[in-house]
């Protein structure tokens, strides 16, 4: 691909499920702009994610508004490549300027003139405003604590695709939400020796009195919390699409065969050292899953819905031997452990981004996705203005906001050039021309763009 100009309004760096969000609605608003993809549309959603996958929420629930899958019952959990398939078919609808192939290198505000210079695996742009759209999931992350033994095959969640890939042997899968607790599932179930290492976690019901939980946090206005609740920044939550959809339950994973260790604190010669707090992870994370019981009992009671009573979700099995009695530390090699699966999340990272947007702590400093630095929106990040914001019907949401915003400032700058225009038509009095108080033009003053051309 060549560039054939170099100057756009409004560039957007990466073309999944947020970027392709945010090009819907610059569309729709009239809004010049172009997306940048360094591999495919989607690439995330094919690639980075185990052969297995699919969607953790129900397809009516985890799509655009505009758009229904394809082939997949609104009930049923689209796998991973339907799901790609959908964000490519929603581009199409509205033939979105998507480059693929094309990697962002750096981005810097220009000095002494509107916008961004932006250098590209293609050449350099010039914008007046870029939006990143690269989500969370940009660096998996693996802790400093990770043994150094060339023994044990070691790999992050990002990098796991079948229980083939791994050597015989038993798998410590380290990190209990939805990716850790779906992998050693489909670990165990291949015939795998398997520990999961568990932590603080939220394990909402799959479903409850024949609503999918995401229906039960949206109509209790929990996905709309602007605000997440102080000392839950490390919590992740546990839910699971696969095999239809099913509540997940750590205790019937032990039941299983799966053995539960807790916190994984360090390792030391060969031995994995646990904290001692399974149990009571495992009791808050009963308190969560009974909390959002409750809350649904009292909505339904309240509106007066005629939903089946489901006294049975409230039955909590009998604690397993790993729980009543937890190791505190497990030799690896004894316990015939090859691998471990670190499924300890991602960092995000924009070391190409040069530009005045973050705060003390490098975090992107922003208020609903527009940054402190004028002129650079975030999207697709987590709480970018609310829960559900990671979400992909929450992104398609922020992603409105944020183009709103822009079209704003773009008629700024359309009525400044105008009245500018205007004056030099009818001869102004004042002045006698078009320039400023302080003697700049406004064609010095407002940079105008041309729409960018590609092959």
């Amino acid at each position: 691909m060549t560039l054939q100009t170099t100057s756009i309004d409004t560039l957007v760096v990466g073309a999944g499920q947020a970027g392709v969000a945010m090009s819907e609605h610059l569309t729709r608003l009239g809004v010049p702009h172009l997306v940048l993809e360094r591999a495919r549309i989607a690439e995330r959603w094919r690639t980075g994610r185990w052969d297995s996958l699919v969607a953790n929420g129900p397809a009516w629930h985890d799509r655009f508004p505009n758009l229904e899958f394809a082939d997949v019952h609104p009930d049923a959990f689209a796998p991973k490549e339907q799901v790609a398939d959908y964000f490519v078919a929603y581009a199409r609808k509205f033939d979105a300027p998507i480059r693929t192939g094309v990697e962002v290198k750096h981005v810097v505000r220009n000095a002494g003139r509107p916008g961004f210079t932006v250098e590209t695996s293609e050449g350099t742009i010039e914008a007046n405003r870029v939006v990143v759209a690269t989500g969370p999931f940009q660096r998996p992350v693996i802790p400093p604590i990770a043994p150094q033994d060339t023994r044990l095959t070691q790999i992050h969640s990002a990098d796991y695709r079948n229980p083939g890939q791994l050597p015989e042997g038993g798998v410590l899968v380290v990190g209990a939400g939805s990716s850790g607790v779906q992998i050693a599932d489909e670990l165990q179930r291949a015939g795998k020796r398997v520990y999961l290492s568990v932590g603080a976690h939220d394990r909402p019901p799959r479903a409850y009195r024949g609503r999918d939980f995401c229906w039960w946090l949206g109509v209790l206005g929990e996905w709309d919390a602007e605000v997440m609740k102080p000392g839950r920044e490390h919590v992740t939550i546990a839910v699971s699409g696969s095999r239809g959809g099913h509540t997940v339950d750590f205790r019937r994973l032990a039941h299983q065969g799966i053995t539960l260790v807790g916190l994984t604190k360090s390792f030391d010669n060969g031995v994995a050292v646990f904290e001692d707090d399974l149990a009571a992870n495992i009791a808050r994370g009963d308190e969560n899953y009974l909390s959002l019981l409750d809350a649904a009992d009292a909505y339904a009671e309240r509106n007066g819905l005629d939903l089946p009573q489901e006294p049975e979700a409230r039955v909590i099995p009998a604690d397993p031997e790993c729980v009543t009695h937890p190791l505190r530390d497990l030799d690896l090699a004894e316990a015939g452990v090859t691998s471990i699966v670190w499924a300890t999340g991602y960092a995000v990272d924009f070391g190409w981004l040069n530009v005045n947007a973050f705060d003390e702590k490098g975090k992107p400093a922003h208020q609903r996705g527009v940054s402190k630095e004028p002129g650079i929106y975030f999207l697709g990040l987590p709480w970018l203005s609310r829960r559900g914001s990671a979400f992909i019907w929450g992104v398609w949401h922020d992603a409105k906001h944020v183009a709103d915003h822009i079209a704003t400032q773009r008629k700024y700058l359309a009525y400044y050039d105008g009245s500018q225009s205007n004056a030099a038509s009818r001869g102004d009095e004042s002045t006698g021309s078009t320039e400023s108080a302080d003697g700049a033009s406004a064609s010095s003053r407002v940079h105008k763009v041309s729409e960018m051309g590609v092959n």
